[in-house]
């Protein structure tokens, strides 16, 4: 296995956790807050994700976390759930951006995630991690999580877990 590790965040960290478990070839997410070199110095709500390289690219990852959520949105509330890439080396950075370049012209505004330097995570609470996968019954997961998994089944069928696959 050749296991990588990236940092995505750009909503609330329950759904990102639950599309990036449901993703062929992620080994583990953690889910919390990453904080980066910003001038943002507190961390904001993302994920950590391993993933065997061998299996799945970091293009494809970050062409599913870009239509997982809201990238191109400059919302209120882009503090707390900034649409960024925490990269660990020169060779990530240049990569996603590489990769949000291409990937702008599948957007009709511009892509607004940001690709910074991880420095630190803080893990969330026990109770609220794999928070999807523990509570699919939950209102939240219905009315935010499932339709996002289901738009990126949809659009992204090959890299994604058939729902009778465990994580």
């Amino acid at each position: 296995m050749n296991k990588l590790t990236i940092g995505l965040g750009g909503g609330c960290h329950w759904c990102t956790e639950g599309v990036f478990k449901s993703v062929k070839g992620v080994v583990a997410v953690k889910q919390g807050w990453i904080s980066s070199e910003s001038p943002n110095q507190e961390g904001s709500e993302a994920v950590l994700i391993h993933y065997d390289m061998d299996l799945i690219k970091l293009p494809l990852l970050i062409a599913i976390h870009l239509h997982s959520h809201s990238c191109t949105s400059n919302h209120v509330f882009r503090k707390k759930y900034r649409s960024a890439i925490y990269v660990f080396n020169g060779g990530q950075k240049a990569e996603s951006l590489s990769t949000i370049k291409i990937m702008q012209k599948e957007f009709d505004h511009p892509i607004l995630t940001k690709v910074l330097n991880f420095v630190s995570f803080k893990e969330n609470k026990e109770e609220f991690l794999d928070y999807y996968y523990k509570n699919p019954e939950l209102p939240f997961c219905t009315k935010y999580i499932e339709p996002k998994l289901k738009a990126l089944k949809d659009r992204f069928q090959s890299a994604m877990l058939n729902e009778t696959t465990e994580k």
